[in-house]
């Protein structure tokens, strides 16, 4: 089976990304792995208070995949996989997509505002020319009419 990976993390134009996976796994039969990668600086504190801080944020991810995986499984019909990880992002949604040869692409969402698309969208744009699978850019202005229609 195809499965489209999709980034949990928390900006904005997640949502959008999530929607699109959801409906063109659910149209073309596919899969829909969400990856959420929570970056090593978040635990630069004793070991027993890193500690507590890694376990509140894969608590805090499961919370919000709990979300997601709900809305996929009630009106999409898809039962979505979690996959959490450690390290900078970029690298660690590179390896994911190397790991696993059912991931066929790549959603991510693009942010609206002037700043520019996102540090995904930015980053891993530099390297489309050799990433292993191709990626769809979804903007984050975009309706659930509108990801509905081109779905």
């Amino acid at each position: 089976m195809r499965k489209f990976l999709v980034v949990l993390d928390d900006s904005r134009e997640c949502l959008n990304a999530m929607r699109f996976a959801a409906m063109r796994a659910a149209r073309t039969g596919g899969g829909v792995q969400i990856l959420s990668v929570i970056p090593p600086d978040e635990f630069n504190h004793w070991i027993g208070v890193g500690e507590i801080m890694r376990e509140e944020a894969r608590e805090r991810i499961h919370a919000h995949f709990e979300v997601f995986a709900k809305w996929m499984r009630d009106k999409q019909g898809v039962d979505p996989e979690l996959v959490i990880r450690e390290g900078e992002p970029v690298p660690e949604i590179l390896s994911q997509i190397r790991e696993d040869d059912e991931i066929g692409v790549l959603v991510l969402g693009a942010g609206t505002d002037k700043k520019g698309p996102g540090p995904l969208v930015s980053q891993l744009s530099r390297e489309s020319g050799s990433l292993p699978v191709p990626v769809t850019i979804v903007p984050g202005e975009l309706s659930k009419e509108k990801l509905e229609a081109i779905t």
